[in-house]
């Protein structure tokens, strides 16, 4: 049975122009991944699942990063797809606007960028973390003139920054998705 989520997923990476070589070879291994089924949209897929992360950004240029509570990285915000997701895109406003606490958030639906990294997560159960891969769609998402960012218990820390003051540590991949965010303002 397809969901929404897996349909709009396979149909946005089907057709999106990849802004590196290493997020070209990060958009076939998704799709190879997809083959599985509506499954790998979701933490059922033990093996590997599609999470959807936002890279806010403000009229200025300046990107809003947090701190990751488990992680002690600073990275973009985003996570899990859920059950209610019914675009990838949608998935990561969603989480943008959890973990972030601004309103007024617009996403841009044409990925900046695709990260596949190793992780320990936990089941949507609540079962202990267990390895597993995240292949991490990225998305632009424009702020609103004059937001004012609230810390989510997913985040020790929020902050924006210019391309030149990113914090350390920062999380793989990170640094990738700005060169495309920023061409898209």
């Amino acid at each position: 049975m397809s969901s929404p989520l897996y349909e709009d997923t396979v149909r946005v990476l089907t057709g999106w122009t990849a802004t590196s070589e290493d997020a070209e070879l990060a958009r076939k291994r998704t799709l190879n991944l997809l083959a599985d089924g509506p499954d790998a949209t979701t933490r059922a897929h033990r093996a590997g699942h599609v999470t959807a992360s936002a890279l806010v950004v403000d009229d200025a240029g300046r990107v809003l990063l947090c701190l990751h509570g488990r992680l002690g990285m600073w990275m973009q915000l985003g996570g899990h797809c859920e059950p209610g997701d019914t675009t990838l895109a949608g998935a990561a406003l969603r989480e943008a606007t959890e973990e972030s606490g601004i309103a007024g958030l617009v996403v841009d639906p044409e990925p900046i960028d695709i990260d596949i990294h190793e992780v320990r997560c936990g089941s949507a159960d609540g079962a202990p973390a267990e390895p597993s891969v995240h292949f991490d769609v990225r998305f632009l998402v424009r702020s609103p003139a004059g937001a004012i960012e609230r810390v989510s218990e997913e985040s020790a820390e929020l902050g924006w920054f210019t391309p030149e003051t990113l914090p350390s540590p920062l999380a793989s991949g990170t640094v990738r998705q700005i060169a495309p965010a920023l061409a898209r303002l």
